[in-house]
């Protein structure tokens, strides 16, 4: 969410950064609404000055024995105290209109964002790895002989629908495997403090990351109320929600494997075929809660985190930076790691990592309170995939694939799957 005292000393600022988003006028009509509720305001406060001379005067009148003037001065706190409450309801309803209108409008990207309409304006910032060469036509996951055994489509769609895979034996020995040398990677070499969240939360907290008002279609809700995450970015930056810390807790850096479920609304014929665009996922999230003066810093670290653990898989992968029309809601500057997948001949997204400066701790209301004293800031908060786990298992799949349908695994995976060091054509480890 945006400072409305910003806005006020900058309409002219804060209007060039919400154009870069598509957004025109903003500045206009923030303001028209913050005019509306300091009226009304203002309006009370004198109403209620009125109210109260008149009421010390109600008692001199009584002792007077002017029966008229007592009257009259007893109608008027009366009515004033019927003005003064109508005056606080349209102030009220004028606070919630400026703070549903704030909510609603995205964060202000940094100044070197790139400009560009959508993700074929986003600049590379770098590549590792070069892609292997193949003698034969690499084929997507989903057709690679050895996987097929151990990934089950139709299964999944008698079960829940379409965009739902069940995998067994190998192919889910080896995702868990994935999963688990990703958290050891982050606690043991990175330093992240692992942490177990619920995937159902409270509606306030998809408010908190930005999740809502705007982009609740893309979300499943369930009858109770409450919401399935759509990444653990939900409740790991929510565990600063309305709190002050001191300055001395900071930085905290966390990491948490879960569930992850995304009704991928308007996405439809996009990715339809294999588990590239799943319903329901797991993903090992990294969110990091810093000092301001610290977050450039921490997003360039949080992005070298997650572009080791595909260096660390043997995966050729480039790095792009989003330009203004892919960077998301929230975000302030958004790196994308993109990994490559031969069986499509193509980079794609496997990480995310975004800095949102204070943009969802002013949502959340989480501050710092600095070591030398002084007025509680604002935290800034930084998430990033490391990585998303099912996309991981794609392109260790595709990029070790052999021509007799086997697949040659990473060998950081082998001490995590008993020894074994490939999955056979037989759909066996071997």
């Amino acid at each position: 969410m945006h400072d409305i005292r910003q806005i006020r000393e900058n309409p002219a600022a804060f209007d060039a950064a919400m154009s870069r988003r598509g957004l025109t006028g903003m500045a206009d009509q923030v303001l028209g609404l913050d005019n509306i509720r300091r009226s009304k305001i203002a309006t009370s406060e004198a109403v209620l000055a009125e109210r109260n001379a008149a009421s010390k005067q109600v008692g001199a009148a009584k002792a007077a024995g002017n029966e008229e003037e007592f009257q009259r001065l007893r109608d008027l706190v009366a009515a004033k105290k019927i003005e003064m409450s109508g005056l606080e309801a349209e102030a009220k309803q004028a606070d919630e209109d400026l703070r549903s209108l704030l909510m609603t409008l995205p964060n202000i990207m940094a100044s070197d964002v790139p400009d560009g309409p959508d993700e074929t304006a986003n600049v590379e910032l770098r590549r590792d790895g070069t892609p292997r060469t193949f003698e034969f036509d690499p084929k997507e996951h989903y057709e690679i002989k050895g996987v097929q055994p151990g990934m089950d489509f139709e299964t999944a769609a008698k079960l829940s629908g379409a965009r739902f895979v069940v995998l067994s034996g190998a192919i889910a020995r080896i995702h868990r495997a994935l999963a688990q040398f990703m958290l050891d990677t982050h606690v043991d070499v990175n330093g992240l403090t692992e942490t177990w969240t619920p995937v159902l939360v409270l509606e306030e907290m998809l408010y908190g990351t930005g999740q809502l008002p705007k982009f609740g279609e893309d979300s499943y809700q369930t009858r109770e109320g409450w919401w399935l995450v759509p990444t653990a970015e939900v409740t790991l930056t929510n565990i600063v929600n309305g709190l002050i810390v001191e300055e001395s807790y900071l930085p905290r850096r966390y990491v948490a494997h879960t569930q992850c479920f995304r009704s991928e609304a308007g996405s439809a014929g996009r990715d339809t075929a294999g588990m590239l665009r799943q319903h329901q996922f797991e993903k090992v999230e990294m969110v990091s809660v810093v000092k301001p003066d610290q977050s450039v810093a921490e997003h360039e670290r949080m992005t070298g985190l997650a572009e080791d653990i595909l260096r660390r898989l043997g995966l050729p992968f480039r790095t792009v930076v989003l330009c203004s029309g892919d960077t998301g809601f929230g975000a302030v500057r958004t790196h994308d790691i993109e990994v490559w997948l031969p069986g499509q001949n193509t980079y794609r997204e496997i990480s995310s990592v975004s800095n949102c400066g204070a943009f969802q701790a002013r949502r959340m209301n989480a501050r710092f309170r600095p070591e030398g004293g002084g007025k509680p800031e604002f935290v800034h908060t930084l998430n990033g995939s490391g990585l998303a786990v099912g996309r991981t298992l794609i392109a260790v799949l595709e990029n070790g694939q052999q021509q007799d349908g086997s697949v040659d695994l990473p060998e950081v995976l082998h001490r995590y799957l008993g020894g074994h060091t490939r999955l056979g054509a037989d759909g066996l480890l071997a």
